[in-house]
Order: C-alpha cells, then sequence, then structure tokens
C-alpha cells in the first residue's frame, strides 16, 4: 500500500493534537487572527475542517500594521477569504510606527502590543470563548534560538505558550504541533492561496536570518529534525517551569512583605537562599511590581540582589527600587520636611511637633548612686552639664552636618551615621537633632557626641529622655537655613 503524502496526514493529526490537549472543544467559539499569511490561511482552512467534526464557529479577525505598501491588499485578500469561507470578519488598522515613538517600543513591540489589544476586544466584541492564532512549530524553535543567543533562562526556553490564560477568554496555538513547511506543502495540495509577506525575506531582522539561514543550515549539516527538538525543549522547559513557579509563588509570600497596596522584598535573608531560587524570588517581587518582566535582565535581577544599603537602582518606566532597612521596595518622592528649630532652657520639657516627640529634661548630681548612664539610646541620654551651654537648639539636621560619635576617631556626617545605623529616609529629615554652641550633642538613635559625654570627673549629669504618649505643639523658631 502506497504512504500517505505528509500533506495528507496533516489533517488527522491536526485534530487528534486538538482534542488530545484541548485547546478547542466543542462548542467553543473561535476567534481566528488572520494575517492572509500561509499560518493564519491554513489555521482558518483546519479550523473549518475540525468544524465538521464538532460543533463549533468561527470568526475572523484581521489588524492591518499599516507598515508596507502591500497592507491594504493583505486586508483585501482577508475580506474576500472571509466572503468566500462565509465567516463574519472583524477588522482595524492603527498606526505602528506612531505607537512605537509614542511608547519608546520597537517595531515588532509596538505591533504586537496593538495586535493583542485589538484582538481582545473582538473577542469581547463576538462572544468569543477563545483567540487562535497562527503561530506553529517553526515559530516555536526559532523563537528559542534567538532566546538562546539573547541570553536567557527556563522561562525564555518555554517559548510560545499553547494555551495563555487572559481576558476576555484564552489565547491558543493549535499549530504549534506542525511546522510552517508542511502548512504549505497541505495548502498548495488542498489548492488555497495565502499572501506572502515580503518582508519575512528582510534578512536584517534576526528571526528571518534564523528562519532563512540558521535553521536550514542547522537540519542540513547537524539535525534534520532540529525544529522538532527545539519545540520539544520548550514544551519540557515550560512545564518544569511552571512546576518550579508554582513552588517559588509560595516561597516568595516568606519574603515579599506587602502593607496596603505597597510591597518591599526582604533581602536580609533572601541571598542565603539557593542562587536560583533566590533570582525566583526576586524575579516575582519584580513582576509584582511591574505585572511583566518585559525589559528586566538577568543583570536587573543581580543587581537587585546585591543591591547596598541606601542604595537605588533604576527600573523601566521612572520606577526606583531602593533599599532601606534591609528591604527593598519602591522610592517614593518624598515632600522635604519643614525646617525647625526649638530653643530650649533644659527646664521641663521641649515639645517636637514636626517629629511627633517630646522629651524632657532633668540635672541631678553625678554621685546620685548611679554608675552607668546612657551613650545610645532613642529614648534618651545622659550628658556632662558642665560642658553644655543653655539654651540648647533642637532642630532637623541641615546639609554638612558634622559630630564626632563616641568612641570615634574623627568627625563623622550625620548623614552617613542616620544611615549606617538604619534610620528610614523618611524619618531622617524630622529626626530632632540637640545642640549647644552650634555643635551636636546628641539625636535620638545615635551616640553621644564625643565632648559631651559623662566621665569619672564629671560633677553634674542633665539627662534627656523621651516622653511616651501624644505631644502638645511646642514654640517654634523658624530656621533661617
Amino acid at each position: 500500500m502506497a504512504r500517505q503524502r505528509p500533506a495528507a496526514r496533516l489533517l488527522p493529526a491536526f485534530v487528534a493534537a486538538v482534542r488530545k490537549q484541548g485547546t478547542i472543544v466543542a462548542g467553543d467559539r473561535v476567534l481566528a487572527a488572520c494575517s492572509g499569511g500561509p499560518d493564519s490561511v491554513a489555521l482558518v482552512a483546519l479550523l473549518l475542517k475540525l468544524r465538521e467534526e464538532m460543533p463549533l464557529e468561527v470568526h475572523l479577525a484581521h489588524f492591518n500594521h499599516r507598515l508596507r505598501d502591500g497592507a491594504d491588499e493583505d486586508e483585501s485578500f482577508v475580506r474576500d477569504f472571509a466572503r468566500r469561507s462565509v465567516l463574519p470578519l472583524v477588522s482595524e488598522g492603527a498606526d505602528v510606527r506612531s505607537h512605537a515613538a509614542k511608547k519608546k517600543l520597537n517595531l515588532e513591540e509596538a505591533g504586537r502590543d496593538l495586535r493583542y489589544d485589538f484582538l481582545r476586544r473582538a473577542a469581547v466584541r463576538v462572544g468569543a470563548t477563545k483567540i487562535a492564532t497562527g503561530h506553529t512549530m517553526t515559530d516555536q524553535a526559532e523563537t528559542v534560538l534567538m532566546r538562546l543567543m539573547r541570553g536567557t533562562g527556563l522561562s525564555g526556553l518555554a517559548g510560545i505558550g499553547a494555551v495563555v490564560a487572559g481576558k476576555p477568554c484564552p489565547i491558543v496555538r493549535p499549530l504549534l504541533g506542525i511546522a510552517g513547511p508542511d502548512l504549505c506543502a497541505w495548502l498548495a495540495a488542498e489548492g488555497i492561496p495565502y499572501r506572502e509577506d515580503p518582508s519575512n525575506l528582510d534578512r536584517r531582522f534576526l528571526r528571518n536570518r534564523i528562519r532563512a539561514e540558521l535553521l536550514p543550515e542547522l537540519g542540513r549539516r547537524y539535525e534534520p529534525r532540529i525544529v522538532l527538538h527545539l519545540s520539544r525543549l520548550a514544551v519540557i522547559a515550560r512545564e518544569e517551569d511552571e512546576l518550579l513557579g508554582a513552588f517559588v509563588r509560595e516561597l516568595a509570600d516568606e519574603f515579599i512583605v506587602r502593607k496596603g497596596r505597597d510591597a518591599s522584598l526582604d533581602l536580609k535573608t533572601l541571598p542565603l537562599l539557593l542562587p536560583a531560587l533566590a533570582r525566583r524570588v526576586a524575579r516575582e517581587y519584580l513582576r509584582e511590581l511591574q505585572g511583566d518582566l518585559r525589559d528586566i535582565s538577568y543583570e536587573d535581577v543581580g543587581s537587585l540582589l546585591s543591591l547596598g544599603e541606601g542604595k537605588e537602582l533604576p527600573l523601566r518606566k521612572g520606577l526606583v527600587l531602593r533599599r532601606e532597612g534591609g528591604r527593598v521596595g519602591l522610592r517614593k518622592d518624598r515632600t522635604p520636611s519643614k525646617a525647625y528649630e526649638i530653643l530650649w532652657d533644659g527646664r521641663g520639657e521641649v515639645v517636637v511637633a514636626a517629629a511627633g516627640m517630646a522629651f524632657r529634661g532633668t540635672r541631678r548630681e553625678a554621685d546620685a548612686g548611679r554608675s552607668s548612664f546612657k551613650n545610645d539610646d532613642r529614648t534618651g541620654v545622659d550628658l556632662d552639664a558642665a560642658r553644655l551651654e543653655f539654651p540648647l537648639a533642637v532642630r532637623n539636621r541641615r546639609p554638612g552636618d558634622l559630630y564626632r560619635p563616641l568612641g570615634a576617631p574623627g568627625r563623622k556626617k550625620l548623614k552617613e551615621i542616620l544611615r549606617a545605623k538604619g534610620v528610614p529616609v523618611a524619618g531622617r529629615d524630622r529626626l530632632p537633632v540637640f545642640l549647644s554652641r552650634g555643635e551636636i550633642v546628641w539625636a535620638p538613635g545615635l551616640p553621644v557626641a564625643e565632648k559631651f559625654k559623662v566621665t569619672g570627673t564629671t560633677e553634674a549629669v542633665f539627662s534627656i529622655r523621651l516622653k511616651k504618649g501624644p505631644t502638645r505643639r511646642g514654640r517654634v523658631r523658624a530656621s533661617g537655613s
């Protein structure tokens, strides 16, 4: 018995694959994207054959990219094809070049965004249960090779998904198991015409060079079934990526801290994980922030994981990450704190309303039964009263502030000490700083200044203590700076 020709085997293989994968089921209303090229025309023709096997509605959708002279002829061809096939058609066009320039995208990205936006709207319009595109096994192989060349991980090797969930309905690719040349052979055997896109012959584009040069060369000299093997690699990578992704999403909840609409990534212990898991958790965090991982590179993820305290990492669209207190979150533009300065004679209490704090001052003899003193505490400090000159100035920090912390060999920038102590940026500009004769004495949470510490020769101690509870508004003199 004569062997069945490949073209004759294609239809039974397509029907069997659809039934096995469940990409299309009985009762579906399928919106088929049709450009007029061989893959999309074959998709529609095969769907019409499938309609003879199961109850099915088929609608066509055509998007005119308006990028080349023959675009309008392609649209006319699809209209004639829809009329001959007695299929309803939804069509639309857009200026892809203008969209690309406005959104700072390349033409391929801009066209894809506009095309899929149109398909989703068209699916709503016709009440589709599936959006079908004509991606083939050859497209899959080209995609895997392109991503390998650009540098990719397991997610990139997953290539094109056979089913992609989304609103208003899933996107399905029922031709991923069929090579492009086989579809062309089937169309020729069936006598079904299609349009050739001359831009597919332009070797300036990487995908076209892979299709016309690299894949044929690999097939001739290395492995005749290279397209099949690359396609199989994509399937395996996708399945394993989904399995690992489900595990990582559960793990990520231990490191992604959510508070209202804000989310931060705890980097204090994350880098201790296996590098592969740490990278995946970081990617999951970036996906949550941006909605996708477009334009996020391997280097971006590495920079996030190694981000130093107080450092920033710019992302796309003006987003900037900042690490504070061991956590990374989106940097928030802060309204500069209003400068304040209060003069305090050391008696009673001083209210620093701008910081939401109040302090009480007391004076006592140094030999009053105390052998230890507060030198580095957010709640208070003990000072050598003889070295102070009243009134003390209580103000927020200023650029260039310097002081010598207890035990330090010399003066340091107040800004750097606040950063080293892990004081959040949002609170640094409001933090009260106590000064005597223009010299910094102390600030809550920082060491006492070396010059004003209590020593064995101290006769009188002046103590400052943070009061608990609500503050009252005190006298404030506007700073001249």
